[in-house]
This record gives structure tokens, sequence and C-alpha cells, in this order.
């Protein structure tokens, strides 16, 4: 059923005999065990053995921890592990995507704006060489996702970026770069997140694509991923229907369902039309867009029976797994679907070279290597070819503490997003303090109309506005927007034709569609340390602007151009 010496897993007749006598020795309830990957919060004894007390599961995924802990858990979990454990880590921007202190070389859109594939090279090697210190060997990454749509609120920043050209080489140079060095990559999610304005977490999303379309972006892409050997893709909770339609004219539009839950999109289209042999595994069941689609009970089983091979999270483990379980024994799930499922399970196992003997992890190595100086030098590079200067009034930069005597700063911050850096707006600041610039920060008054402050009271006092911005994506949020501040958006840009005015963007890089005739506007896709030290270094003069927008910073709207 499954091809074992073929692509991607390339199987000698040591590995494929390992992968065959494991299967055959088997439990109906191992079997079922190792469907699952679970994720791993506590990373200590007592959760592993509530763990196994229930199931045998086949993988587990890392939330980001201390190294340490990681290193013993790791240790842990072979020793009581029969079956070696596939170990995943969300791996999209470096290190610090399974350890806290592991180093953020920069998101998917800031390597894209270096507009160099050696900085990808330099990413994905620190995802794999910090993330294999600490016993990871399954990156749920890259994201090969297509950010067309500004308002999304979940691709963005982790994409790179809109032009399918570059988000194809970009991702095929991780893909090459981590499995070399023995981690399985994923590309996800398909069949394709970025044309929706809606989040997965919270929806399920749609790609309205017509089939010419997709085949010619995300097909394309996909493909690519495939012909260089990619061991694994997550679909999304993201339906697709011109190509569910086409696939089964006969279906009706109620029926459609996100990929995570679709034989026609699953076993149809990425495993027939497009060949792929690899694993694939669902997204996160915990979010909406799966859970709306249709009863847990006949969802969980329903994701393997149309084509997926393990089942990412469980929102209760007992009750998950008691659902797979009955949906085995009521041939929901028949024993063929069953054995291939975990023969690619085993295959990816087995092509990681995890069925030979597992050393435990050595501590020194792994302090060694996590955040090392060359790896944050790496980030620094990347920040320095990354930083864009999207439009500028002249003569505003470079900023110079004689000439901007006294700047008002007004920082535009979030609660955090996926890695991003909270409080990173005054971190801004204090590095600009530390150059000599006196800065007061914006507080709002509460005088409504007749009653606000005057502008020639800000006119005359500031010589420059500085408005900072980390807004980053994250789970669970319907839109990556400004929220001006009450009363009547008081700190909207008021003054901007009569104090020079400059926008910095941590994170999300539309802000022009909110702020659209700021004169200088500055996007940096990142919000980590080695960023900011750089933009400070852009907006003194000492380091020219390099990087290259890999998406329309204007949004599509002329004003956001003057």
């Amino acid at each position: 059923m499954v091809d074992l010496r073929a692509k991607p897993f390339y199987l000698d007749d040591d590995a494929i005999r390992w992968v065959e006598a494991t299967l055959s020795q088997m439990t109906l309830e191992e079997k079922v065990g190792q469907l699952f990957c679970v994720t791993v919060y506590a990373a200590d004894e007592d959760e592993l053995d509530g763990i196994l007390s229930i199931m045998k599961p086949g993988a587990c995924m890392y939330r980001v921890l201390p190294a340490k802990k990681a290193i013993e858990f790791t240790n842990l979990l072979h020793r009581k592990s029969e079956i070696p454990m596939l170990i995943a880590a969300n791996l999209e921007k470096g290190g610090n995507g399974i350890v806290e202190e592991g180093t953020l070389i920069g998101s998917q859109m800031e390597i894209a704006a270096t507009d160099d594939l050696s900085m990808v090279e330099k990413m994905s090697e620190v995802c794999a060489i910090e993330g294999k210190a600490v016993g990871a060997n399954w990156a749920f990454a890259p994201v090969v996702d297509i950010d067309y749509n500004f308002r999304n609120p979940i691709t963005n920043t982790r994409t790179f970026g809109s032009d399918t050209e570059r988000v194809a080489k970009m991702a095929l140079e991780y893909i090459d770069t981590i499995q070399r060095h023995g981690i399985a990559a994923t590309f996800k999610h398909f069949p394709g997140d970025g044309v929706d304005e809606r989040d997965q977490h919270l929806v399920t999303s749609v790609n309205t694509m017509s089939c010419v379309e997709w085949d010619s972006t995300f097909g394309a892409i996909y493909r690519a991923c495939i012909d260089a050997g990619t061991l694994t893709c997550m679909p999304g909770h993201i339906a697709l229907p011109s190509w569910t339609k086409k696939l089964n004219p006969s279906i009706a539009d109620k029926d459609i369902l996100p990929c995570t839950l679709s034989e026609e999109l699953m076993s149809g289209l990425l495993r027939d039309r497009l060949g792929f042999n690899g694993l694939i595994i669902t997204d996160a069941t915990t979010m909406a867009g799966y859970t709306m689609a249709m009863s847990r009970r006949d969802a969980v089983p329903r994701s393997i029976a149309a084509g997926a091979d393990m089942f990412l999270f469980t929102r209760n483990l007992e009750e998950d797994y008691h659902y797979m379980l009955q949906g085995v024994l009521s041939n929901v799930i028949t024993s063929s679907r069953l054995d291939e499922a975990i023969t690619r399970i085993l295959a990816l196992k087995a092509a990681l070279g995890l069925h030979e003997e597992i050393k435990p992890l050595c501590k020194s190595y792994t302090n060694s290597v996590i955040g090392c100086t060359q790896h944050r030098q790496w980030a620094s590079e990347c920040a320095d070819n990354a930083i864009t200067l999207v439009k500028e009034q002249e003569g505003v930069l470079p900023l110079n503490k004689e000439k901007y005597k006294k700047v008002l700063f007004y920082p535009l911050e979030s609660t955090g997003g996926f890695f991003s850096v909270k409080e990173a707006c005054y971190k801004v600041v204090e590095r600009l303090q530390s150059e000599g610039f006196d800065i007061d920060v914006f507080s709002p008054t509460q005088g409504m109309e007749g009653h606000t402050t005057k502008a020639s009271s800000v006119i005359e006092k500031y010589d420059l506005i500085l408005y900072v911005a980390n807004l980053a994506t994250k789970s669970n949020q319907t839109t990556v927007r400004i929220e001006w501040a009450h009363p009547m958006g008081a700190d909207c840009g008021h003054y901007i034709n009569d104090v020079p005015t400059v926008f910095v963007s941590l994170e999300n890089p539309y802000h022009l569609l909110d702020f659209p005739r700021a004169k200088t506007f500055i996007n940096c896709y990142s919000s980590n340390d080695s960023v900011i030290e750089m933009l400070i270094e852009k907006l003194m003069g000492r380091s020219g602007f390099r990087g290259i927008s890999p998406i329309d910073p204007f949004c599509g709207k002329w004003d956001a151009r003057l």
C-alpha cells in the first residue's frame, strides 16, 4: 500500500524489515495510540505517565520549554517508549520555537525581505541544530501559505510573502536544509491559507480560488515541495470548494468539508493528483475550524478514514482515544486504512533513523549551541538586511538628537503573538533614550469636542513624533489592526502636517491601511532584540535600509502611497 523505497522515505532493506516487523507485533490499541500526536506542557514524568496510562502515542509536540527541561523530558520519553517517538515543534523562525533560550533568527517574512536564499539556509540550520540539541526530529514548518489577503489575521509574517515564486524557492531551501540535518520538514497548511480573511482557529476558512488559479499558485508550491522529497504535510481546516466539486461533482455545498476531514482533498488531490507519498498530519484538531464541521465523535475517526495518517492534539485525551478506537471497531477506519497510516508513521521514524539506537542527549553540547554567538550574529545579519524603508519624507531621516531635541512617542502594543516580544515598543524608546533623546510617552487626555489638547501645545513642544507598533498575529484574533485610543482617536496622526513623523511597525507590515498618510514608514517583520538593535542603527543613519517588501505594504490603497 505504501512504497517505502520511493520518495520521500527511501528506506533500505533493514529499515523496511523494522517497519514490517513492528507493525506485525502491534496490538489494535497500540496502533490506535500511534495515530496521535499529543502536546506537552509540563514535560515531567507525571504528565508522561498520565498520557501512557491512556495510550501509547506515536508523537508529541513540545510547546516552548526551558532547555534543561526539554532535554530531561526527551531522555525520559525515549526510556519509556517501546516504539521511538516523533518529537515535533513549530520551528518556523529559529530555535525559539522549542526552547526559551533558542535563537529567533527572523520571521519567514523577515527572511523573505532579505531576498537572500542563504538567509533561509541559516535560519533553517538554527532550527535544526538547536531543535536537535533538545531532541526534536520533526519541524512543523515551513509555512508555504501565500499572503494574498492583507486582512488575514494569521498568515501575515508567518509566510514568505505574496509572490508564488519566492515562497516556493524559500520553502525548498528550508526543506532541503532541515532534512539534511535529520529533521523532517512539513509543508503547511494545505490546501492553502492566506486567501480568506478569517482565521481557521475560529472558523473553517475557505480558499476561494478556481482550480486553474490554485494549480498555478498553491498547487505549484505543493508540487515543488513534493518533488523535493518533503517528508510530511499538514492540512489546515481550510475548504477548497473548486477542487472538492471537481473531484466530487455531486457534492452539496453543506457537505464541503475542511481539508482535515475531506477525502476529496487529502486522498483525491494530495495523494492521487499530486502524488504525495509522505505522512499527512492534521493541523490542531482543537481549533474551531475543525470542531464546527461535525460532531467530534464522528470527526476524530473521519480524519484518518479520509486520508490523514496522524491526528494532532486532543480536546480530551481519553475521550478522543475512545472515539478513534470506536471508529476502528465500527469500520469507519478500515483495517487496511489503519495499517496504511501506521506504516507511514513507522516509515517516517525509520527515515529519520529512529529505529536505530537513540543515545541520551548531552547537556553540555546543548548549552554550547543554543543561543550561541554564531546564531545571534545571523539574527543580526537577518535584521540588517530585512528592515524595509517603505516610504520616506525627505529630510526626516536620519534621526539626530540636536535636530530632534524633544520627541513624542506613541506606543501601539499588543499582548504578544506567534513568538513576538512583549513590550518591544518600549525597548525602542529605551535605546533611543540611551542615544540621548528626550522622549515623552503619549498619554491621551479625556476632553471631548471643544476641550481637547491645544494643537499648539504639541506642535511647539515637540520636534519629532515617533510611532512604534508591535501588533503581531496570534491565535484566536479576528484582525491585526490598530485600535486608536479614546477619545476620538487621540493617538491618530493629528499632527503629521506640522511635526515630522516616523512610523515603525515591528510586526504586521500592513499598518498603512490604518495610517495611510504616514510620510515615513518602516517595516521590520519581527520584534526580537536583533531587530530593535538594527532598527536603531538605521534610524540613526549608521546602517542603510536594505530590505525589500515581500508583500504590498500599501494594501492596494492609492492614498497609502502619498
